[in-house]
């Protein structure tokens, strides 16, 4: 929801400044310069800073995508950074990955012959009751 109500800010402040400047004064030409800087800057203000912590903080909307043939682990906040932990079972390895503000300078952590309790063959708990174990 505080997404929208950015976007939405965003948007505002883009038609006023059409307005005070391309209908009041007639000056298309700067007002459409005005129009697209105030867009670039608030997207770029949005992605490289304000998109986790409208997440984190104020309960807006993230998506993530889990890489082909992995599985998720578990996920954490630290800091306004969110760290994922991914399961690959193909070379069985545990893959902490950070996301980053803008996705830039992300971390990545990989620990060799992970083996996660969830991961292994283990059998499941109602299984395991039906055995007799």
């Amino acid at each position: 929801m505080i997404t929208y109500l950015y976007w939405l800010l965003v948007a505002a402040v883009i038609f006023l400044a059409l307005f005070g400047i391309g209908v009041r004064m007639g000056k298309w030409k700067p007002a459409l310069i005005t129009a697209v800087v105030i867009w670039l800057l608030s997207t770029l203000l949005y992605y490289f800073w304000l998109e986790q912590i409208f997440v984190k903080r104020l309960g807006g909307t993230m998506n993530v995508t889990v890489e082909e043939g992995h599985q998720h682990v578990a996920a954490t906040w630290k800091g306004d950074n969110l760290w994922i932990e991914n399961y690959d079972p193909e070379t069985n390895r545990c893959i902490f990955q950070e996301y980053s503000r803008g996705n830039v300078l992300e971390g990545k952590v990989v620990i060799k012959n992970c083996n996660p309790l969830r991961a292994g063959d283990t059998p499941a708990p109602s299984e395991t009751l039906d055995k007799g174990l």
